[in-house]
């Protein structure tokens, strides 16, 4: 294969990575940024020799079977690959890659915003003004909110983005506590003052903030299930910004309706771009901060993915193994 290979891309990308790839490859762009109906995945699939989707593309295994022979390389744009059936494309020849590393600062900077947002209710203050004729002024009972210094953090994942939360974490004098398939490095450890749990279910017990760090994958889905919400404490808040599936959403809704949850933020949801109407009512209420699914929405990690996804496709076209190649035995 040459760097006259048909590449495909799904959505749009930053106007710098676009014109690289224009450059480098025979490439074809979504001019309109709309997502893909599965018949035009197909033909894409049909025709291309690199197809590099985005998060918004579900590459199941049918679709991999239906493609083209020339089909060798699924450059994905994005970290999680929970969208495309791994197995399903290296059983038939497909390389896939990722982006990882490049998406952990901006993730961990949204992460930490949110868990701050929520105990001080900065979504409720800021809608204030805007919205109020005649706001009365300060009060020394209005808009309590929750200290955060002091308070037990629990993280749920302790790979790059979960320690970079940990060490924002504790510049705002959160104790860090982790649970993670294994413990992490002492070193690592030490370094961010963090103590591990082999329960999660103790842990989830114990802490008042919960954030998420984990893909998606059949061992975390619904991995905060209904039992163990019901663990967590009635003052405690939950955020996610990992992925919508490793939480019972209809779960979380009925403690957070019935008041069995001091609040959640999210940044990810299952089943997305639709939204539960039962969120936006408890947003309204003040129990939820919503965010449209832009935790590394920075100008510096979507330029960083790109040239990630061009190394990956050169390395590729050059009849070597690509950096971030991804295979079954690593979800």
């Amino acid at each position: 294969m040459s760097d006259a290979a048909a590449i495909h891309v799904t959505r749009r990308l930053p106007d710098s990575v676009e014109a690289r790839m224009r450059e480098l490859f025979d490439t074809r762009l979504n001019a309109t940024d709309t997502p893909m109906t599965r018949t035009e995945l197909a033909v894409a699939m049909k025709t291309a020799d690199v197809l590099v989707p985005t998060v918004t593309d579900k590459i199941d295994r049918e679709l991999i079977e239906e493609a083209g022979d020339r089909l060798k390389l699924i450059a994905n744009f994005g970290n999680g690959v929970d969208h495309i059936d791994v197995a399903a494309a290296v059983a038939k020849g497909i390389t896939v890659t990722n982006t990882p590393g490049v998406l952990t600062e901006d993730i961990a900077d949204m992460t930490l915003a949110m868990i701050l947002a929520m105990p001080r209710r900065l979504a409720e203050g800021v809608r204030i003004i805007p919205d109020a004729h005649d706001w009365p002024g300060w009060s020394p009972t209005w808009m309590l909110g929750r200290r955060l210094s002091g308070k037990q953090l629990g993280i749920v994942g302790m790979g790059r983005i979960g320690q970079a939360v940990a060490r924002r974490a504790r510049a705002f004098g959160l104790a860090v506590h982790y649970h993670n398939r294994k413990p992490v490095a002492k070193r690592i450890e030490q370094a961010i003052g963090a103590t591990y749990w082999e329960s999660l279910d103790q842990m989830l017990a114990r802490v008042d903030v919960v954030t998420l760090h984990t893909p998606h994958t059949p061992a975390t889905y619904h991995l905060l299930s209904a039992r163990r919400l019901k663990l967590l404490k009635p003052d405690a808040y939950l955020v996610n910004t990992a992925r919508g599936e490793i939480i019972d959403e209809d779960a979380l809704i009925a403690r957070l309706e019935n008041n069995e949850l001091a609040g959640a933020a999210l940044d990810v949801f299952e089943g997305e771009p639709r939204i539960d109407p039962r969120w936006v009512k408890l947003a309204k209420q003040g129990k939820v901060l919503l965010m449209p699914h832009m935790g590394s929405a920075t100008i510096e990690s979507r330029v960083d993915m790109g040239e990630k996804v061009i190394v990956n496709i050169r390395t590729f076209l050059d009849n070597h193994r690509p950096p971030d190649r991804v295979l079954p035995s690593m979800l």
